[in-house]
């Protein structure tokens, strides 16, 4: 049995998904990988382009989008190793990667989560690694994260002031590229899939907080993320599924007396919703929605 596995969702990627897969195969830094690419029911030549390069790889195709999390899911179960990486298919994992995040697993057998520093095209590191913010910060970031970047409140959120060159334990991690310890997984039901797109990694990352596994940022491992890419073809869908997994998220956090916070949660992410859609109709943007994460 291998040491990890990789569980790449694919949905209409074209060449990335290809690019994803050989990175993935190259880092042989922890030993031979279980690879798994789920494919949501794609249409474009994604699958082909995999196949003609790399003709052994397991894709499991269940004939419908399931969404990320129940894709997430069954690449999982079809997977066996201990540790397991969920991926974006338009990241490009770096070699010595694996190395670094297993390193991180076998030092802390508490562990249930860990990701790599991502990077954007352009160089700059993508704030993958972040705190699950307080009332004032989630509403602060929701109304200016877009307007003013390096508000305070966005600032604490992504953990903006925090050095990225240095492994941290934080609250969560993107689900564009996480490492679990399938024991962890397991112990908290695995991916809620309730979620089709979006906080889904804050959910999990939630949960397995609350189960007593710790989450940690790992530098030494890293990937280049082009973020969007499958998002962009329908981005006022995909508006509408990010602010409707906010509401999920939000129900399943402010449980008891808080729960009266949901009678302006539920307003304030219908509006802002709207708005976001208008913003993007006006901006005239042929590319991914910015859903303000």
């Amino acid at each position: 049995m291998s040491d990890w596995a990789a569980v790449v969702v694919n949905y209409n990627s074209g060449a990335l998904l290809e690019r994803c897969v050989a990175s993935v195969l190259a880092d042989g830094s922890a030993g031979a990988v279980e690879l798994v690419v789920v494919d949501n029911d794609s249409s474009d030549d994604s699958l082909e382009l995999l196949r003609r390069a790399h003709p052994d790889v397991v894709v499991l195709r269940p004939g419908a989008n399931l969404g990320y999390s129940r894709a997430s899911n069954l690449g999982i179960a079809a997977t066996r190793a201990p540790l397991v990486a969920v991926l974006n298919p338009d990241l490009e994992l770096g070699r010595g990667s694996a190395a670094a995040l297993r390193a991180r697993f076998d030092g802390d057998p508490g562990l249930g989560a860990a990701g790599p520093r991502l990077t954007n095209p352009d160089g700059s590191t993508y704030p993958s690694a972040r705190s699950m913010p307080r009332l004032a910060d989630a509403v602060g970031h929701g109304l200016l994260g877009r307007i003013r970047p390096s508000n305070p409140a966005t600032r604490r959120y992504r953990q903006l002031d925090a050095d990225p060159d240095v492994a941290r334990p934080v609250d969560w991690v993107s689900g564009a590229a996480i490492w679990l310890r399938r024991a962890a997984l397991d112990a908290v039901g695995g991916w809620d899939e309730g979620y089709f797109m979006y906080v889904e990694d804050v959910d999990l990352c939630w949960r397995l907080r609350r189960a007593g596994w710790g989450i940690a940022y790992e530098p030494g491992g890293h990937a280049l993320h082009v973020q969007g890419v499958s998002t962009a073809r329908h981005p006022y869908r995909m508006i509408v599924e990010h602010h409707r997994s906010l509401l999920r998220f939000a129900r399943k956090r402010f449980q008891g007396p808080r729960s009266v916070l949901l009678v302006l949660a539920a307003p304030y992410l219908a509006v802002r919703a709207v708005v976001e859609i208008v913003t993007h109709a006006l901006e005239g943007r042929p590319d991914a929605p910015r859903v303000g994460g």
